[in-house]
């Protein structure tokens, strides 16, 4: 038998489907409920099915950004910024995947989400190149009366929790990297509470981030219901700040303000949401904003002379 003949008579390939998982402490579990949903492209047509994540879950998210607070946010500043370009290295190298799925999750041209994903390997870079600099802008050496020095020294508040941008309103892929790399690179943690509509672009970069020398448990990625996933991020004792960018956009202004009067019952440091979600235009450059949002300012006094 000819080499053409058995070519024709070969059966079809069957198409190997990716299978989505969490993003929690480094590794990719599936949900503790054991439960996907399907994700739909722009016109409705089946994209892939996403874990369901619950609150526990969430809470397993949390646990694992507490415990990597310490050794992120004890590393240098300028080795935080070597990692967050490492990011930007991985993601650039996987330019046609994330543009399938930004295309998809979107329901815009190949063109213009390739442009929205090199703007978001640009923002890693951006933010790179800040990490060792904001303590200038956030820090000072302040006046006093008397024999000391008197210094302000910025510090990140800890575990944040991210209720993330959503589809429509502003690209979910590049406003996620926009609400994530400002974060960490003050060495915070994050939880992030995936866009429901749309969160292959955030389970995907879970692949990016794990290989890209992001120690495990520094940004935690759970997909499901943002009315699920956000109450836990909200309430829990053990997440010091909320940025509630994606909360109206995903469940309206009175999920927001509920979320608000949850997370002030633990003291949370809270990041409004825009009133308006669709003015909120990523694609602006970034100010210093977010960087200072989830930093807390230590004073340090020391006597003069010793």
């Amino acid at each position: 038998m000819s080499e053409t003949a058995m070519r024709l008579d070969a059966p079809a390939r069957i198409q190997v489907s990716k299978t989505y998982k969490l993003f929690v402490g480094g590794k990719f579990p599936r949900s503790e409920s054991g439960r996907v949903y399907e994700v739909t492209d722009s016109k409705g047509q089946w994209l892939a099915n996403a874990p369901l994540g619950t609150r526990k879950d969430t809470r397993d998210a949390v646990q694992a950004a507490r415990a990597a607070v310490k050794g992120w946010s004890g590393t240098t500043a300028y080795n935080r910024g070597q990692v967050l370009y490492r990011v930007a290295e991985m993601l650039q190298g996987r330019r046609e995947q994330f543009a399938a799925e930004v295309a998809a999750a979107e329901g815009i041209g190949g063109k213009k989400a390739a442009a929205l994903v090199d703007q978001a390997t640009d923002r890693w870079v951006w933010y790179a190149g800040w990490t060792d600099k904001v303590a200038q802008i956030a820090g000072a050496a302040n006046p006093v009366a008397g024999p000391f020095f008197n210094l302000s020294v910025p510090e990140p508040t800890g575990v944040v929790g991210v209720v993330a941008p959503q589809t429509g309103y502003g690209h979910s892929f590049l406003g996620l990297v926009s609400v994530i790399a400002p974060a960490i690179a003050t060495g915070n943690t994050v939880v992030v509470a995936a866009a429901a509509d749309a969160p292959l672009p955030a389970l995907a970069l879970g692949e990016v981030l794990a290989t890209s020398d992001l120690p495990g448990g520094v940004v935690n990625v759970i997909s499901g219901r943002t009315a699920d996933l956000a109450p836990t991020l909200a309430s829990h004792q053990d997440v010091n700040a909320l940025d509630l960018t994606g909360a109206i956009a995903a469940d309206g202004p009175a999920s927001a303000t509920a979320l608000e009067a949850a997370a002030a019952d633990t003291l949370k440091r809270v990041l409004r949401p825009a009133l308006d979600p669709a003015a909120q235009d990523w694609t602006e450059q970034p100010g210093t904003e977010r960087l200072l949002a989830f930093l807390e300012t230590k004073t340090v006094w020391h006597p003069m002379g010793q």
